[in-house]
């Protein structure tokens, strides 16, 4: 589903994912562990087309997001860190708009997002507008919106930023539900530990722009000797990420 050799990618001579190898599985949720400025930012926008990369290779569904930028991102939906809601639309709106991007047939487009606006609890809000919406409704939105076009692959960047406990276990809860519901593969990047313990079946932990262990997080785990996910971060990257302030450098990644 996603495949990833040596993938590297440089700004001015700064590298800000260096030579990193991994693949994705087709149903799989797996997730990019790191601190700000890890390099997760950066591959997610190489695997969506957002960014060339300096070498290496990399496949979506058997296209090269390189090459193949147009069958690529019909391939997959993306929930971007920064919210990309029009707020002067309704969500029905905002979920149209993308539909039509998408040159979904009326009849498919409107039965989509009833099904999906339905699914994250907005139909009866369809028509309000979104600047009205709280954090966590929008979020819902984007993942809505994201899915309007049958992706295969989802890819979330940072979902749950800024979200209260309560609404982050919401969102993670719809998600799980949509990993099973529609078969599809989630790429998610994260700095909360505890979501990829509980969440991901899979984890790859990237510190300045190097994957440094991947595996199930009881697999790393056992290969740390440690009882948690936190401790076996540490354990293999010297820090918390808690602890860890982005350089100016590392935000660039």
């Amino acid at each position: 589903m996603i495949k990833v050799k040596n993938l590297t990618k440089k700004f001015d001579g700064f590298t800000a994912v260096d030579n990193i190898s991994f693949s994705v599985a087709q149903g799989e949720i797996f997730a990019f562990l790191g601190p700000n400025g890890a390099g997760k930012t950066t591959t997610i926008k190489m695997l969506t087309t957002l960014l060339h990369p300096t070498a290496g290779e990399m496949h979506l569904n058997g296209y090269n997001p390189a090459i193949d930028k147009n069958k690529v991102r019909h391939s997959f939906g993306i929930v971007f860190q920064d919210p990309s809601l029009d707020d002067e639309l309704t969500a029905y709106e905002n979920m149209k708009f993308h539909g039509v991007l998408y040159k979904m047939p009326k009849d498919l487009r409107n039965k989509r997002i009833e099904e999906l606006l339905k699914f994250v609890e907005l139909w009866d809000r369809r028509d309000d507008l979104v600047k009205h919406f709280s954090g966590g409704m929008k979020r819902r939105l984007e993942i809505a919106r994201g899915l309007i076009h049958h992706p295969k692959i989802l890819f979330l960047d940072e979902p749950t930023l800024g979200l209260d406990p309560q609404t982050r276990n919401h969102i993670w809860n719809y998600i799980k539900d949509l990993n099973k519901k529609e078969e599809m593969t989630v790429f998610f990047t994260t700095h909360y530990i505890e979501e990829a313990e509980r969440v991901a079946q899979r984890v790859a932990i990237i510190d300045h722009g190097k994957i440094i262990a991947e595996g199930s997080p009881q697999e790393l785990k056992e290969q740390t000797k440690t009882s948690s996910l936190e401790d076996a971060f540490l354990e293999l990257t010297g820090h918390t990420i808690r602890e860890e302030e982005a350089s100016a450098i590392d935000r660039l990644r």
